[in-house]
C-alpha cells in the first residue's frame, strides 16, 4: 500500500515511524512533513489544507490510504472532499468528516452533544457579540475562577482560566468584540471551573466499534509549575499513574460508550480517533473537550507504547473491523518533553542550526518544528523536538529524556524541567 500522512509535526512523525515498520506500506508520504519524516518518509511540499493539490498526489502515486494528523483538513472537510469525488471515494480516509469534526471546530457543539447523550461535563453558556453583556452577568454568578473558550479552532491557545471577575469580563469583551481569537471567537464558551486533574483519553473508533489507546497526560504551560501562557504541549507521560482501572471503567461506561453510541444515534459517521480531554473532580471524571485527532505531544508517547501494526489498526478502521483487532500494549512507561525556541509561544526566530541529534541513545527523536537547510537540521516553528523514553515508571522514563535532552542544543532553546512534578 502507498499511504499518504498529512501535517507538520511530531505527532505525524511518530505516525510515519510506525507506519514505516509496517510491512503492508510500500511508499510513504508525508504533506509536507519535516526533517525528521524525511528519514523514513518522501516529504512532498503541498498545505494539509490544499485538496486540489493532495488530489493530485493521490491519483499520481497511486495512493489508498490518507492518514490525517491536524485538525484543520477535517474540520475543512478534507474526508468529505474525497467521498465527494468519483476518483477518490474509494480511498481510505482516517479521520472523521466534517459533520465529526465539528466536535472539535465548535465548543458550542461538542458541550450540546454532550448535553444531549448525558456526558459529564462542567456546566456553561454561549454568548456572541450581540449578547456580550449577558455573558457578563453571567460571569457574576459564577465563583473564581472563570474559564473562557474561543468556540472555534485557536491552534490549543483560545482557552483563558482567570482569577479576576473584572479582567475575566475584559478579556471576555476582547475575545467578541476586539475578535481576539480572530473568527475562532465569534462564539464564546463561558464555563464553571472544574478543580481537579487532568488527563487524556485517545479512542480509535470505526464508527461501530472502538479502541481504547494508552491514557497521556500532557502539560500545556509554557513555565514550570504549570504557568505562563499556554502552548500546543511542552511534554506528556504514559500512561497516566491515577487512572487505574475502577476510574478507567467509570470513563469508559460514563463518556467513551455514550460518546461513540450518541455518534451513531446523531448520524455522525465517524472514522478515526477522538481524544477526550478529561479532568478527574474527587473520583469521578468530567470532559473538558474533544478533539478529532491524536494528540500532540501526546502522540509521541502513546503510539510508541501500541506494539500493533499501525497500518492494520487504520485497515480495520477504514473496513468497519475494528473488532477483530486486539491492541497489544507495551507495560512500560513512556515520557515525551518537547524542546521549543525562545520566545515561544509569542514570537520566535527560526532557522537556528540543532545540534546532538545524532547523538541520542535508547531514546525516540520526533521532530515537529524542523526542516533541512543547506544540508543542515534547522528550526522551523515554535515546538521544534520531542525526546521519547521508555522506563520501568514515569520518573524512570523522564529521567532518561532529560539525560537526552541534554545532548540536543540550538540557539536560545528551551524545555521545561518539571514534567510530570504533580503526580
Amino acid at each position: 500500500m502507498n499511504i499518504l500522512i498529512l501535517g507538520s509535526g511530531g505527532r505525524e512523525h511518530t505516525f510515519a515511524y510506525k507506519i514505516a515498520q509496517s510491512a503492508k506500506c510500500t511508499n510513504l508520504y508525508v504533506a509536507p512533513g519535516n526533517a525528521g519524516t524525511k528519514d523514513v518518509a518522501t516529504n512532498v511540499a503541498i498545505s494539509p489544507t490544499d485538496f486540489d493539490a493532495i488530489k493530485r498526489l493521490v491519483l499520481g502515486e497511486d495512493i489508498s490510504m490518507v492518514v490525517v494528523g491536524p485538525e484543520d483538513p477535517l474540520v475543512q472537510g478534507v474526508h468529505d472532499f474525497f467521498l465527494a469525488d468519483l476518483e477518490l471515494k474509494h480511498i481510505a480516509v482516517i479521520g472523521p468528516k466534517k459533520l465529526g469534526a465539528t466536535l472539535e471546530g465548535s465548543k458550542e457543539f461538542a458541550k450540546e452533544f454532550m448535553t444531549r447523550h448525558e456526558i459529564p461535563t462542567a456546566e456553561y453558556q454561549s454568548f456572541t457579540r450581540e449578547t456580550v453583556e449577558q455573558g457578563c452577568a453571567f460571569l457574576e454568578t459564577l465563583k473564581s475562577p472563570y474559564v473562557l473558550k474561543a468556540d472555534g479552532l485557536a491552534a490549543g491557545k483560545g482557552v483563558l482560566i482567570i482569577e479576576n471577575l473584572e479582567e475575566a469580563k475584559k478579556e471576555f469583551r476582547s475575545m467578541l468584540i476586539d475578535q481576539k481569537f480572530g473568527n475562532a471567537s465569534q462564539t464564546v464558551v463561558i464555563e464553571e471551573f472544574l478543580d481537579g486533574i487532568e488527563l487524556s483519553v485517545f479512542v480509535l473508533t470505526d464508527g461501530k466499534n472502538y479502541l481504547t489507546l494508552p491514557t497521556a497526560k500532557d502539560y500545556k504551560r509554557i513555565g514550570e509549575g504549570d504557568t505562563g501562557l499556554n502552548t500546543g504541549g511542552m511534554g506528556a507521560i504514559s500512561p497516566v499513574p491515577f487512572a487505574d482501572s475502577d476510574f478507567m471503567h467509570k470513563i469508559e461506561e460514563r463518556i467513551i460508550k455514550p460518546t461513540v453510541n450518541g455518534l451513531q444515534k446523531d448520524n455522525i459517521p465517524y472514522k478515526g480517533f477522538i481524544f477526550i480531554g478529561l479532568i478527574k473532580v474527587g473520583n469521578d471524571p468530567f470532559v473538558i473537550e474533544y478533539n478529532v485527532r491524536m494528540g500532540d505531544p501526546e502522540t509521541e508517547a502513546v503510539l510508541p507504547r501500541v506494539k500493533n501494526d499501525l497500518l492494520e489498526l487504520f485497515e480495520a478502521v477504514a473496513n468497519q473491523k475494528l473488532e477483530t483487532i486486539k491492541l497489544d500494549i507495551d507495560e512500560r512507561s513512556t515520557s515525551t518533553i518537547m524542546a521549543v525556541s525562545g520566545g515561544y509561544p509569542d514570537a520566535y526566530e527560526k532557522g537556528k542550526e540543532i545540534r546532538g541529534i545524532d547523538t541520542i541513545e535508547d531514546s525516540l527523536v520526533f521532530q515537529a518544528g524542523t526542516t533541512i537547510k543547506d544540508g543542515k537540521v534547522v528550526t522551523n516553528g515554535g515546538r521544534v523536538i520531542a525526546v521519547t523514553s521508555f522506563g520501568d515508571d514515569f520518573k524512570q522514563a523522564i529521567k532518561k529524556s532529560y539525560q537526552n535532552l541534554e545532548k540536543l542544543s540550538f540557539d536560545k532553546m528551551y524545555y521545561r524541567k518539571d514534567i510530570g512534578f504533580d503526580l
